[in-house]
């Protein structure tokens, strides 16, 4: 009896065991069948960069603020009307563009009335260089009369022809007197001879007498030609200095009436306007600002420890909070020669390529200023980098999947930036679709 209950006791477990043996058999071949139902994942198509080891300059920052290249107030040298008016706060204009009109009116009669001046003086200079050559022909006419070359200036009475030629007879007659009065001693001629000789040599005396009385009303008249000629030259002279004077009034009455007209000094953006369409503006009062811009100063101030760091030529690279994720480059161009006593700072100029007008003078700035010595550090695409909330990561391609890793930026050089910590040369780095790649997932690389 006992035999009996033992071996069916013994049965049913072994019954047992097989229905749960069956049981899980059929639960494995279930599984297996929902396993090999189940899709596979898609991989992920990514581009991929290899990291790689630059050199890139390392930098110290500092903080600085923008100021225009060039400023210059605008003011008209001549006062007036203004009539028209070219400009307004923020307009851009090129050196030479019309700003400002005023009103020329009376500048035009000015000049109107100073042209026909000079040409009233150009005419009295034409009459009195006619009278000059007027004096000078009476002149030569004179000292032809006189049988003097016109170039002849010094002269003496003795020497004009007619007192010459009647001398030279006189002492022929002189001499022939002489012989006559010693042939009469001798009684070699008759007295009527000799009286004859002697009147001949008493009427070339008189004769004498006169032309050197001739000669010298002659020469009156050539000193007085002489000053007709000297007081047309001065009228000339006096005419044309007249000229000079009148020809200044005429270009200061132009320059007058193009002073009515205001441009621009240099090219930039107008930041202030000071005048209005009919309004009165005074010589040399303001009407405007400009402000250049195109290539912006950053004054910078370097802590004294640093102030062996920097030099002339140094790259700068500059960010604003209007603007946090672009830099502008640019170059240290003038250094302070002394550090400020209460700040201890030394101050130093970069300038900055502005060309899109991106940043605005007044601005405050971030300013990295690269060292002379450049270090050799891993390099990555910024593409590359995903940011989600404080942490940094970058998926690395290994095998086919993607790992996270999590890195430590530093240095960004153009579209590649530093990795400090987290990647290592020659890593192969997902740049495209990372923000649909996670921890592990399957990627094609394509």
């Amino acid at each position: 009896m006992l035999k009996t209950e033992f071996l069916r006791s013994k049965i049913g477990i072994i019954s047992f065991m097989i229905s749960v043996l069956f049981f899980c058999a059929c639960s494995n071949s279930n599984a297996k069948e929902e396993k090999s139902q189940e899709p596979e994942i898609e991989a992920i198509k990514v581009s991929v960069f290899k990291a790689e080891v630059r050199e890139v300059s390392e930098y110290f920052e500092a903080t600085g603020n923008l100021f225009g290249d060039a400023q210059t107030d605008v003011a008209p040298v001549v006062g007036g009307k203004v009539v028209e008016i070219n400009f307004d706060i923020g307009s851009y204009v090129r050196k030479g563009d019309i700003m400002l009109r005023l009103d020329d009116r009376d500048a035009k009669i000015r000049l109107e009335q100073a042209v026909a001046q000079l040409e009233q003086q150009r005419k009295a200079v034409q009459q009195a260089e006619a009278s000059l050559e007027t004096a000078i022909a009476n002149l030569n006419q004179t000292k032809a009369r006189l049988g003097l070359s016109e170039n002849e200036d010094s002269y003496n009475i003795e020497d004009f022809p007619q007192v010459r030629s009647i001398k030279a007879q006189l002492e022929l007659a002189e001499k022939e007197l002489k012989r006559a009065e010693r042939l009469l001693e001798s009684g070699d001629i008759s007295r009527s001879a000799y009286d004859q000789r002697k009147s001949q040599r008493d009427v070339l005396a008189t004769q004498l007498a006169d032309a050197r009385a001739n000669a010298m009303v002659a020469m009156k008249a050539v000193e007085s030609a002489k000053a007709q000629v000297k007081a047309a030259k001065a009228a000339v002279e006096q005419a044309r200095a007249a000229i000079v004077t009148l020809e200044k009034q005429v270009e200061q009455a132009k320059k007058n009436l193009s002073d009515t007209v205001v441009t621009a000094p240099i090219s930039g953006y107008i930041a202030e306007r000071v005048a209005d369409l009919g309004e009165y503006v005074s010589p040399n009062s303001k009407i405007a600002t400009i402000v250049r811009t195109a290539i912006l100063r950053v004054r910078i101030d370097i802590p004294e420890r640093e102030i062996g760091l920097v030099k002339v030529g140094q790259s700068v690279s500059v960010q604003t909070n209007s603007y946090p994720d672009k830099t502008f480059a640019g170059k240290i161009m003038r250094i302070a020669p002394s550090v400020n006593q209460t700040s201890r700072v030394l101050v130093v100029e970069a300038e900055v390529e502005n060309g899109e007008g991106l940043l605005k003078p007044g601005q405050f700035a971030s300013v990295r200023i690269a060292k002379d010595k450049p270090k050799t550090t891993v390099m990555i695409p910024t593409s590359a980098v995903r940011t989600e909330g404080n942490k940094t990561k970058v998926f690395v391609v290994k095998d086919g999947r993607a790992e996270e890793r999590t890195v430590k930026l530093g240095i960004q050089n153009g579209n590649l930036i530093e990795v400090q910590q987290g990647v290592k040369e020659g890593e192969m780095i997902a740049v495209t679709n990372i923000e649909r790649l996670f921890d592990g997932a399957k990627v094609i690389e394509g």
